[in-house]
């Protein structure tokens, strides 16, 4: 078992940052944004200067484009970033820098042939650029073509001896080969390049667990935690190198204790799931696999698909296989309100949209609703818990959400009343992910439905410090592609809000949807159709629900049979 720290793609369009000179002129901009080692803020502020206001064109316009680009990557726009460096390298098709910047865009929106094809383009313009060999074993590795990646990584530190990237990825991939002397040589060639990077112990401390020198894995792994002590990435390693030691006491507390700082980490979900199923605790394990298993987004990062391919294949083996079992009919629903935040304006409809979902569930039949209000972070995650626990008993599994939620860095989070976010990066661990509540759900055997009346308004916004590294929209969530048999179904389309209710009364889409659901004989796919067109008529089209993903298409499902 081996899950370490990411590969990291890297973006090379500044270098190494110097003092910041004296305040640039209007003039000077041109040629701060030609400077590669310009600081890089004053870099992005010239070329932004420039192409704003249409004062630069052909190859001085790609390098500003390039430097937009870059940024728009950082903050994981990756779209937006795609479509700035193809005008890039439409007027400077030569350009290896906007090249290799586009392959890394494309491969964060898993276009991995796309980013291979410009990888390949970057170095044939330069092959002597060290960066998109290192970008380019990425890729290769995450294909499990070990012998391609480690041929890259080695170019990419013949042509960038300095670039620490290179030393230590190719580590990596030695250590998959187990040629475990290499792996050590390469880290110590990376500590001559920078002695305090973290990923050098952090990754060695897996190095070292797979040769049994279980103290000096342990050394390395705890000195990255003594220094950082809510790094998940070397608490999770950690864990490994004791399940890799047979110590699964120890690897169960690593992985706990890394799930308390983000509930939503793959890797802890993945790694408590296999000490779960050699404890023999199988439903345990199958909560904590699907906890890991379900994915809304085309990337991930090589150590969090790596953890999500074992739940998932772990999760098929732990599954009991019923074909032809007859269905049980159990409909069971887990129905949450948010409204008492404690830390922006509180919403007064979601309580009781919540309660009248709740209420109509009950009366059309479901045998179990869980009809829970103003749940905190750990609350919410064991509602899911317990939800998840009646769903592998169910037919059916319905969750309805209303309250704050939003995208935050292409990742759609629904908000419990005690978080603070005054980071963007808050949310990985104090709001719930959405492939959460996909997780709760998906252990029904037929329907597994997501309701959400969450599409409002970011109200941490104003307040919310922005980082580099995430992407903020403070409308409504992103689009999503649901795995095969899921149905998720938002009160408005991306980027869109929901409206709630006037001087008291429901919210339009809670109202329709009430009432759509008591309809005898209107399939659910039709019923969401017309949920949809109730919705946008009411609110004078400026609101429209929107529904991703179908229940199984060989059978029809109703909220109310008839007769």
């Amino acid at each position: 078992m081996l899950r370490v720290v990411p590969l990291i793609s890297v973006i090379l369009v500044s270098g190494v940052a110097i003092a910041a000179a004296a305040e640039p002129q209007a003039g000077d901009d041109l040629a701060i944004c030609r400077d590669r080692q310009a600081d890089a803020q004053a870099r992005t502020t010239a070329c932004e200067n420039l192409l704003n206001a249409d004062r630069v064109t052909g190859k001085d316009k790609a390098v500003a484009l390039s430097v937009r680009g870059n940024n728009l990557i950082n903050k994981r726009d990756n779209l937006h970033a795609i479509e700035t460096l193809s005008m890039g390298v439409d007027l400077d098709p030569d350009n290896a820098i906007i090249l290799n910047l586009r392959g890394i865009a494309y491969e964060r929106t898993g276009q991995d042939d796309l980013a291979m094809a410009d990888f390949n383009l970057a170095l044939q313009k330069r092959p002597t650029y060290g960066v998109p060999y290192n970008n380019r074993g990425v890729i290769q590795l995450r294909r499990n073509a070990l012998q391609s990646a480690l041929d890259d990584f080695s170019l990419s530190i013949k042509y960038t001896p300095k670039f620490i990237l290179g030393w230590t990825n190719r580590a990596r991939v030695r250590t998959l080969m187990k040629d475990y002397d290499g792996a050590l040589a390469d880290f110590a060639e990376a500590e001559k390049i920078d002695p305090t990077a973290p990923q050098i112990a952090s990754n060695r401390c897996i190095t070292y667990g797979l040769m049994g020198k279980f103290d000096q894995a342990f050394a390395d792994c705890n000195g990255i935690i003594e220094k950082q002590p809510k790094n998940t990435g070397a608490i999770n390693n950690r864990a490994d190198v004791s399940m890799m030691k047979g110590d699964l006491d120890a690897a169960l507390k690593d992985y706990n204790a890394a799930l308390q700082i983000n509930p939503n980490n793959i890797r802890a979900h993945s790694g408590r799931g296999q000490v779960y199923e050699r404890k023999k605790d199988l439903g345990q394990a199958r909560a904590d696999y699907r906890s890991a298993a379900y994915s809304l987004t085309k990337f991930d990062e090589l150590d969090v698909a790596r953890a999500r391919t074992i739940a998932q294949e772990r999760l098929a083996a732990l599954t009991p296989q019923t074909p032809g079992a007859a269905p049980s009919g159990r409909r069971v629903a887990l129905v949450i309100g948010n409204g008492a935040y404690k830390n922006v304006h509180a919403l007064p409809n979601p309580p009781r949209d919540s309660k009248m979902i709740a209420s109509v569930l009950k009366d059309v039949g479901f045998q179990t609703v869980i009809s829970v209000s103003d749940l905190t972070r750990d609350k919410f995650f064991d509602a899911l818990k317990t939800f998840a626990e009646e769903a592998e008993k169910a037919d059916w599994a319905v969750v309805y959400y209303a309250g704050h939620g939003f995208e935050i860095g292409g990742v759609n989070y629904l908000v419990p009343v005690d978080a603070k976010l005054a980071v963007d990066r808050d949310a990985e661990t104090q709001a719930v992910a959405l492939e959460q509540v996909i997780a709760a759900v998906g252990a029904a055997r037929k329907v597994r439905l997501v309701i959400l009346d969450a599409c409002r308004d970011n109200p941490f916004a104003p307040t919310m410090q922005h980082t580099l590294s995430l992407k903020l929209v403070d409308k409504g969530f992103s689009n999503i592609e649901p795995g095969a048999g899921f149905m998720v179904v938002y009160a408005a389309k991306h980027g869109e809000t929901a409206i709630d209710g006037d001087n008291g009364a429901d919210s339009p889409f809670s109202t329709a949807l009430a009432r759509e659901i008591k309809v005898p004989k209107v399939e659910i796919r039709k019923l969401f159709d017309i949920v949809r067109d109730d919705v946008w008529s009411a609110t004078k089209h400026e609101q429209q629900p929107f529904s991703y993903g179908s229940p199984p298409g060989r059978e029809d499902f109703y909220f109310v049979a008839g007769k």
